[in-house]
């Protein structure tokens, strides 16, 4: 059972995305970790902005692979400090480890197939909502 609907989901992302911005200054640490931070939370902002979901600006990106992409991120969040060589440093390598359960926690309660996320792309162009004349 998803417990997230689309829109729910929307709010998470944007305190998802505030949180990556916050956390250097909020848990201390700095250097490499705190660059990848800034760019996830710009990422993530965009991606969240580009979403076809209720809270998506644009609508470019459907819902289910915006899904994809977070499933992904989880996975890498939670071996990035072995990756990139910060797991000696605690505040970094423990927020993101925590970050990387929890945006998979999210997604595994998140509908992604929902029909109440039902703008897409793909949506405007399929025939029957096209104008032949």
């Amino acid at each position: 059972m998803k417990m997230l609907s689309p829109r729910a989901h929307g709010f998470v992302d944007y305190a998802v995305a505030a949180l990556f911005l916050l956390a250097p200054s909020l848990f201390g640490f700095g250097g490499l970790p705190e660059t990848l931070c800034y760019v996830l939370g710009a990422a993530h902002l965009a991606m969240t902005l580009l979403t076809a979901f209720p809270l998506g600006a644009a609508k470019i990106i459907p819902f289910p692979v915006h899904g994809a992409i977070e499933a992904t991120v989880a996975v890498l969040l939670v071996a990035a400090p072995w990756l990139f060589g910060f797991d000696e440093e605690p505040a970094a390598r423990s927020f993101y480890l925590v970050s990387g359960v929890a945006v998979g926690l999210v997604w595994l309660a998140t509908d992604y197939r929902s029909s109440y996320a039902t703008t897409t792309a793909s949506a405007r162009y399929r025939p029957e909502h096209r104008s032949f004349s």
